[in-house]
């Protein structure tokens, strides 16, 4: 019985090293830029909520970095040297949910062969992020309220509640208070993670930090392509960078960093990829109409989102999708491209 009990256990810590390794790999690289400006009122909340278990509730649009927000509290937290689970919330399958989120005992249901523990467990004297909180299902939005209230969970086929020690980081791109009104969000649970809103700015509003920045992710992007020598940054390439829109915020930036530097490994870095209102406007989706008017932003990053789909010859999804390149969830750039009047799939196609 208790050689059973030491096999179960080592499989137990096999399976959190695996998981908790993946998970390290993930999140690689994820240094904070702009503390002491555009970011530093945000540090300073973060530093002031850390030393607590409270909830935590980020929000911001897609691509800002709130999952480096979310690791940044745990890791100046108590908790720091607990585990840090990750969840996107929108990225498991409707069926899958409960088992992901709270486990499975075996048997359960069919395929169920063993047991499972489920991300809350699994983040136990830790802290679990839920990323794009908005895309919970109703039934998991229940569940995750009772969590909150009462500490425990039950998995998946199970008759006993398992008590969990945790600390939870929300986060969302959504307006919550909308989905709300529209009953696809629970009020009950938006209270119970509201406690400490954090508001993360888009890179627009943060201007200033773009010259760290950008000097930030050459050098990273650099060293991940193996290149010889740090490509310097072209004169003026950096007002072109700025008098950009970034839809796709941070995450965009980082894409369009890597895609000069496998253009032109060697620099000076132009970006000249980027369609800014600054433009000559060359292309036919930009140029000024026959009376010269100024071209506006929308129809700048109008531009720039056809000249991302020629690319990839109007594929949004997957790898090399238009939405990896520009940092984007496919939704998102979906809804932009239906704002914008950029027909996509069928319609496209005539």
């Amino acid at each position: 019985v208790e050689h059973l009990k030491v096999v179960q256990l080592k499989e137990l810590l096999a399976d959190d090293n695996r998981f908790l390794n993946r998970e390290l790999n993930r999140m690689s690289g994820t240094e904070i830029v702009g503390t002491d400006f555009g970011l530093k009122p945000v540090i300073e909340m973060a530093r002031q909520v850390a030393s607590t278990d409270s909830p935590v509730l980020l929000l911001g649009e897609t691509g800002v970095g709130k999952d480096v927000i979310a690791n940044a509290i745990h890791y100046s937290s108590t908790r720091r040297d607990g585990p840090f689970i990750t969840v996107n919330s929108g990225a498991i399958p409707d069926s899958l949910i409960d088992s992901e989120l709270f486990g499975h005992e075996k048997g359960a249901f069919t395929g169920a062969l063993q047991q499972k523990r489920g991300r809350f467990e699994r983040a136990h004297g830790g802290t679990i992020f839920l990323d794009e909180i908005g895309e919970l299902p109703l039934q998991a939005q229940v569940r995750l309220l009772r969590v909150l209230q009462e500490k425990e969970i039950e998995r998946v086929g199970g008759t006993t509640n398992v008590p969990v020690d945790i600390r939870i980081i929300a986060a969302t791109h959504c307006d919550l208070q909308a989905m709300i009104d529209e009953g696809s969000f629970r009020q009950d649970l938006w209270f119970r993670l509201n406690v400490f809103p954090i508001r993360i700015p888009p890179l627009r509003q943060r201007m200033i930090d773009m010259p760290a920045l950008v000097n930030h992710f050459v050098e990273r992007k650099a060293n991940q392509q193996k290149l010889k020598a740090i490509p310097a940054v072209a004169p003026g390439a950096l007002d072109r960078l700025m008098a950009y829109d970034w839809p796709g915020n941070i995450r965009e930036l980082e894409n369009v960093i890597e895609r000069a530097l496998i253009l032109d490994p060697k620099g000076p870095l132009t970006f000249d990829m980027l369609v800014t209102p600054n433009d000559g406007l060359q292309s036919s989706h930009s140029q000024a109409d026959s009376h010269g008017r100024a071209t506006t932003l929308d129809e700048a990053v109008e531009a720039h989102i056809r000249t991302v789909l020629d690319q990839c010859a109007g594929r949004i999804h997957g790898e090399g999708g238009a939405a990896e390149l520009l940092g984007m969830n496919p939704s998102t750039l979906r809804s932009k491209m239906k704002k914008l009047g950029i027909l996509y799939g069928r319609s496209a196609n005539g």
